[in-house]
């Protein structure tokens, strides 16, 4: 039987227990519920603030859940007859997805229960999904994903935006990314003042389509109010350095720097791995290395940085990696639990208002997200 709450528009109010309440596809991603619910407990372990609104198959949950001592009580399950898999289509799930998993978790913070979604499923269908349900903030045209990039600056992590939710982007999207990816930099990772960079083909004025150049303008009138630095055009070289922490984009760009940087992360890891087992003295090196090559391996870790960002929403949804092991689920459980103790669907609403006032020709100054 399908829980009502996949698709009632009654809310059930939070109880009185507190903390911050999040909503998990169980069954999206590669590996199964047994995966999401162990990335569960390891954040429930750490932090006794989180509880969870479960989604997928009661039986199986039940079961997983309590064998997990710290989800004890924690977890409110809600039974779904149905899953949408990697292979299905968005246009499908929007019209045949009111019975899955991903519909009721996004469901849980439409009707007020939950303050996120986390979700390792398919990314064209929680989109959908999450646009349909939860439709845009006033004045969005384009929502957008960003993601967290390794990086030289002392946070450890610049954030680029749109990485895939839509490949096209004009002027004044690329002005909502930037507001947006600032009022994340605040809330996600601490930043006072975050420094906003437009990716290009050049750091030139004169470089760049029609619409980068109107952008450019734009980032730099919203910044003279915004409480964030516009440092200009940035280029791919800049993704990870200590020049810039939010790199606004449009999504076909962003998506192929993405893929481009994951795979070449794991080819830098392919050759390490080979320089260091080519010869006896190789494999004695390692050995001395070791502590240094582990630092290495922790800092580029991509299971630390597991979570893009849905923006643009009236909703906050957290989209994990599908292949993501219980390291990785927990990583976005804990930074949907960040976003979520800062205000930042609030903070970033206003961050979008005052886009639309910048598009009018009347940005508003003093911006507090």
């Amino acid at each position: 039987m399908i829980d009502e709450a996949a698709t009632s528009d009654t809310p059930r109010p939070l109880d009185d227990k507190g903390g911050v309440v999040i909503s998990v596809d169980a069954m999206g991603g590669d590996r199964g519920p047994s995966v999401v619910v162990a990335g569960m407990a390891e954040s429930a372990e750490k932090n006794p603030e989180i509880r969870f609104i479960v989604h997928g198959d009661e039986a199986e949950l039940r079961g997983l859940i309590a064998r997990r001592k710290s989800l004890a009580g924690r977890c409110d399950i809600r039974h779904t007859e149905s899953v949408v898999t990697m292979d299905d289509k968005p246009s499908q799930i929007v019209r045949k997805g009111a019975g899955t998993s991903m519909w009721s978790t996004i469901e849980s913070v439409k009707q007020g229960e939950a303050q996120v979604a986390v979700s390792c499923g398919n990314t064209g269908a929680l989109m959908a999904l999450s646009m349909l349900r939860l439709r845009k903030l006033p004045g969005v045209n384009r929502p957008a994903i960003a993601c967290l990039w390794p990086s030289l600056n002392p946070q450890g992590f610049n954030i680029m935006l749109d990485v895939g939710a839509d490949i096209r982007a004009d002027a004044h999207d690329l002005l909502q990314y930037a507001l947006m990816g600032t009022s994340y930099a605040r809330n996600g990772l601490g930043l006072e003042n975050p420094r906003v960079g437009l990716l290009n083909v050049g750091t030139e004025e004169h470089k760049g389509r029609p619409e980068l150049k109107q952008a450019h303008e734009l980032i730099e009138q919203a910044a003279q109010g915004g409480s964030f630095d516009y440092v200009g055009f940035v280029e791919g070289g800049d993704l990870p350095s200590a020049r810039v922490d939010v790199i606004v984009t449009d999504g076909f760009t962003g998506n192929v720097a993405l893929k481009t940087g994951e795979g070449t992360a794991k080819l830098v890891g392919a050759f390490l791995k080979d320089a260091f087992s080519n010869s006896v003295m190789s494999k004695f090196a390692a050995v001395l290395a070791m502590t240094s090559l582990k630092r290495l391996q922790k800092r580029i870790d991509p299971r630390r940085v597991n979570g893009g960002i849905f923006l643009g929403l009236n909703g906050t949804v957290v989209k994990s990696h599908g292949s993501a092991d219980a390291t990785g689920v927990s990583a976005a459980i804990k930074l949907a639990f960040t976003l979520a103790k800062s205000g930042f669907q609030d903070r970033l609403a206003a961050r979008v208002a005052q886009s639309a006032a910048a598009s009018a020709g009347t940005v508003e100054t003093g911006a507090s997200s």
